[in-house]
């Protein structure tokens, strides 16, 4: 875990605070922020030349640095003039740290733009730029790391909440990066397990003998092949009082061959990232267990491995889910639906919920339909398709609708079973993943299914997201929902 996890706040004026980097704004225009302008009537006018001799774009995420005196001076590109909104405002944050990293720069203060109006999105925004996944390399002195930075302009009390989901972000981050030889499903239940610890929380871990014994035939026939222990694991957060519990499911998928119907050999090391879903639902509890809301919250994840061992599962075979349909397996390989049927048969007997959701690296057809930008969502309750939009505005995590018509469930009938693991070969791949899980979830309950094949991983690198890493999305998507 290689990143900036706490920041320093100070309103005392830049010229008290310890050390030489002073990060500072200008707008496309080359109007200066607050701070920038005292700097530069501190120099004689000095900062105001640099800027009309470098002729910089200062666009968003934009950084260039020039030496005053003794101190040195980041510029950061603020775009065009106005008030900034919290997206562009963790851009700006991150840039700030991933040019500090590549300057080998260690520490540095920073203005905090238009006060406490945006500090959260901010800090947010510094801590994840400054993101390394180096837990297994062995010279970590050869890495710049980010050690201390501090907001000039506001309070502690103002970034904590900004400084608790960059935090879990970047732990979500950690979890889907992490190798499948480390990151097995007996790792993820430990982690669970740990979040459990703090107040109002509780979780309950099923190992093979007992989700087979309680009719988890998905999540058992997928686990199969494998040797590594599988695990089904709930984590409750009860602090909500009466109010019905909302629960988020997440695919667990520690690492994906395919199975019988084995996936080509390039790329499939990125199947460590199938377990994205189960990274992003951890990531919540992380944060939930540092900003306490009043809410009532469940996670499940089914967890397991899909290799082609010995005993493993077969394309025509039959299983029987926890809500005791059948499935008729066509191709091992689209095994994330099978463990999900069985989560969200669990959640459906044993809750009342406001709401499901449920988070997978499903389809590769949602790649092909959106690309790395969104996460493709469906759902049978409209009313939260459209919550769900609106916290997708508000945390700047993209999603994009698509359509679930009875004429795409009736593509997963299966004419031996009640319905088959696959829809028309070459068609609506994304959706008929959803529709198939569909069956699984009880009518009166609302639920949506997130598609983050496309955006959990494999992102173009920008200041907020590395160069080949998890990426944590959905998290900050998922707390705003969860407190609307």
């Amino acid at each position: 875990m290689a990143h900036l996890k706490e920041i320093n706040t100070t309103k005392n004026s830049w010229e008290s605070v310890s050390g030489k980097v002073i990060a500072v704004g200008v707008y496309n225009d080359m109007s200066m922020s607050e701070l920038a302008k005292k700097i530069d009537e501190k120099s004689g006018g000095s900062l105001k030349n640099i800027l009309n001799i470098s002729k910089t774009k200062n666009r968003i995420g934009e950084v260039n640095h020039f030496y005053l005196s003794d101190r040195q001076i980041l510029i950061l590109g603020l775009g065009k003039k106005g008030k900034l909104k919290p997206e562009k405002l963790r851009k700006i944050g991150a840039a700030a740290s991933r040019f500090a990293i590549s300057k080998k720069i260690d520490s540095f203060a920073i203005e905090a733009f238009f006060l406490e109006d945006n500090c959260n999105a901010l800090a947010e925004g510094i801590i994840l730029g400054s993101y390394q996944f180096l837990d297994f390399k062995t010279k970590k002195n050869k890495y710049t790391l980010i050690k201390s930075v501090t907001m000039i302009g506001c309070v502690e009390n103002q970034i904590h909440d900004g400084v608790s989901v960059a935090n879990a972000i970047c732990f979500s981050r950690d979890v889907g990066n992490s190798p499948g030889n480390v990151a097995t499903p007996s790792h993820l239940a430990k982690l669970a397990v740990n979040i459990a610890k703090e107040e109002n929380f509780k979780t309950k871990v099923l190992d093979r003998e007992e989700f087979t014994d309680l009719g988890m035939g998905g999540l058992a026939g997928v686990a199969q092949g494998s040797d590594e222990p599988p695990k089904f694991i709930v984590i409750e957060y009860n602090n909500g009082g009466e109010q019905k519990p909302k629960i988020i499911v997440g695919k667990g998928l520690t690492f994906d061959s395919g199975g019988i119907s084995i996936k080509p050999a390039s790329k499939m090391d990125e199947m460590k990232y199938d377990m994205c879903g189960a990274a992003l639902v951890l990531g919540v509890f992380k944060a939930v267990s540092e900003l306490k809301p009043k809410i009532n919250l469940v996670g499940i994840i089914p967890s397991t491995e899909n290799l082609s061992g010995a005993k493993a599962y077969k394309p025509g075979d039959i299983l029987k889910a926890y809500n005791g349909k059948t499935i008729e397996v066509l191709n091992t390989d689209a095994e994330g639906r099978l463990i999900l049927a069985d989560a969200l048969s669990y959640a459906s007997k044993h809750y009342d919920p406001e709401f499901i959701i449920d988070f997978a690296t499903l389809t590769g057809a949602v790649v092909v339909a959106l690309g790395n930008i969104a996460t493709g969502i469906l759902g049978n309750n409209k009313p939260l398709l459209k919550k769900i939009k609106k916290a997708s505005k508000i945390s700047g995590e993209k999603v994009w609708e698509l359509p679930l018509w009875r004429e795409y469930s009736k593509q997963v009938e299966s004419t031996i079973a009640d319905v088959k693991n696959m829809g028309v070969p070459g068609q609506a791949g994304t959706i008929a993943g959803a529709a198939f899980l569909k069956a699984f979830v009880n009518r009166n309950i609302p639920w949506a299914h997130f598609d983050i094949a496309g955006t959990a991983w494999g992102v173009k690198p920008s200041t907020i997201n590395p160069k080949g890493s998890a990426t944590g999305c959905g998290i900050r998507l998922v707390l705003d929902l969860i407190n609307m």
